[in-house]
């Protein structure tokens, strides 16, 4: 990772009288009316920085541990909200989430240089906490920014100190928020995040007992052989949140019912959805599935953002700021998805589609190198790689509408408009196919608005066969109201 860093002794001696500038939110705030027209922006930012080696670390667990979006929302959340903490303590009506123990800096400190070391600082201590794996990664980014890794001091008149001591406020107030992170409930036998509720589903993967309940499903090891995932982070509705009063504060009605009409009508779209596959469908299935170096949707949220950030030309304040909304609103988003997931338990599309279509011939996706091909609905599977079949947990809500739904909103509340205007291009089937024969056209996704790009991400689940239309659409409201809970507790942190 190559850093754009103007030097301090540059920019000092470029530094202009302070005058106010315009923040996205559309209002002057005092520390922006600090900046000159010499401030560094959008991708050169430190801010933004850290939220680039914030989503290298996440890529990077991912590869090491298997996707557990759960956790890593948890992960980016708390380490935004360090770097809010840090960044708090230079501006005038700010409070920390957790460092409320640091006292503000005096007015003449409200430097850029000392809220990039403060905020470095922070970021350092809660990214090396909770990606520890690469701490060496995170020492690379201190020096390239010019900083000791290795200075711990704990004076709080200094920038380094800020950073420091509210990093470490933060993570002692979340070693016991029932992410069970450090393995400290009974029986965990030093296993992080072990599930301590002991779910065990109604049905096994050889054996369904209740098709509206969850049933786990084989996965292709990559050797040959096969495994079935447990449910992923069954007690995570028991996390503390952070803007949310509960993890139930926001739960949906139940979903419908087997023989429902409506379960009926939901479970053929989601058939007649893969047999009319597109490339452009396919594209937009693996762009919002992710693949290698995946940075789940708390990472995928965070790189829209961070578009926002060079397309708005944000400075560091405006960055702390957006990140922090963006990233506790995904994090209290998963608590609530995962508090609905286990509460109703439901099935996915894949032994829906089986209950439905068994013993009727149906065209659907036969599988890597076999495109569409008539089969017993007992055969379909959603469009994904054998290695992933489907998310080794419980159906309803989509923890993508959820999740794409929030920050959407929440990016949208923090800018004053829905136009977003972000773009990507994908080779249809790269990421589900092996044969280059079956991969599609280049696609171009267009995302022109926030809400679209949600929208977007919750139909492309429906799209994938991985959830029915009542999963998406219950977790892009459930969505939209954590965002709308997160933006009142922002502007509360923000003093207003």
């Amino acid at each position: 990772m190559k850093l754009k860093l103007t030097s301090i002794l540059a920019l000092s001696l470029l530094f202009l009288a302070s005058c106010g500038s315009e923040s996205s939110e559309g209002e002057t705030s005092t520390t922006d009316s600090l900046a000159t027209a010499e401030e560094p922006t959008g991708e050169n930012n430190v801010a933004y920085i850290w939220g680039a080696a914030a989503l290298e670390g996440t890529a990077r667990d991912t590869d090491r541990f298997r996707p557990r979006p759960t956790v890593t929302s948890r992960y980016l959340g708390l380490t935004f909200t360090a770097i809010f903490d840090a960044w708090s303590r230079y501006d005038e009506t700010a409070i920390p989430v957790y460092g409320t123990t640091v006292e503000r800096r005096p007015k003449e400190e409200w430097t850029l240089e000392n809220k990039e070391k403060a905020i470095s600082y922070a970021a350092y201590g809660a990214l090396t906490e909770y990606y520890y794996s690469d701490s060496v990664y995170f020492q690379g980014i201190m020096k390239d920014l010019g900083y000791d890794h290795t200075v711990k001091s704990t004076d709080a008149t200094t920038p380094e100190g800020v950073g420091h001591l509210v990093a470490q406020a933060l993570i002692e107030a979340r070693k016991d928020d029932g992410s069970n992170q450090y393995a400290s409930h009974e029986g965990s036998n030093d296993q992080p995040f072990f599930d301590y509720t002991n779910y065990n589903p109604v049905n096994s993967a050889d054996k369904s007992k209740d098709v509206m309940r969850w049933q786990p499903k084989y996965f292709d090891d990559g050797k040959g052989g096969k495994f079935a995932p447990s449910c992923l982070t069954a007690h995570w509705g028991n996390v503390e949140t952070i803007a949310l009063d509960s993890a139930s504060e926001f739960r949906p009605a139940a979903p419908p019912a087997l023989g429902s009409e409506q379960l009926k009508n939901e479970v053929a779209e989601v058939a007649e959805i893969q047999e009319k596959m597109t490339d452009h469908d396919k594209a937009l299935v693996e762009f919002m599935r992710d693949g290698p170096k995946s940075v789940q949707q708390a990472g995928h949220w965070l790189k829209f953002a961070q578009f926002v950030s060079r397309r708005d030309k944000h400075t560091l304040d405006q960055d702390v700021k957006m990140y922090f909304l963006v990233e506790i609103t995904a994090m209290d988003g998963f608590i609530a998805a995962w508090d609905t997931k286990m509460y109703y338990d439901y099935a996915r599309p894949y032994a829906l589609v089986h209950e439905y279509y068994k013993g009727k011939k149906i065209k659907a996706w036969g599988g890597q190198g076999k495109g569409i091909v008539e089969m017993d609905g007992s055969q379909w599977q959603p469009y994904s790689p054998p290695s992933f079949l489907c998310p080794p947990f419980p159906s309803y809500v989509s923890g993508h509408s959820t999740i794409s739904g929030g920050c959407a909103e929440a990016l949208k509340l923090f800018t004053g408009s829905d136009v977003f205007g972000d773009s990507a291009v994908v080779v249809a089937g790269t990421m589900t196919e092996i044969d280059p024969k079956f991969f599609g056209d280049t696609v171009v996704l267009r995302f022109p608005t926030f809400t679209e790009a949600a929208e977007m991400a919750g139909q492309s689940r429906v799209m994938g066969g991985y959830h029915i239309q009542v999963d998406n659409v219950a977790g892009l409201e459930l969505g939209r109201q954590v965002a709308r809970k997160a933006w009142a507790f922002y502007n509360q942190h923000l003093g207003k």
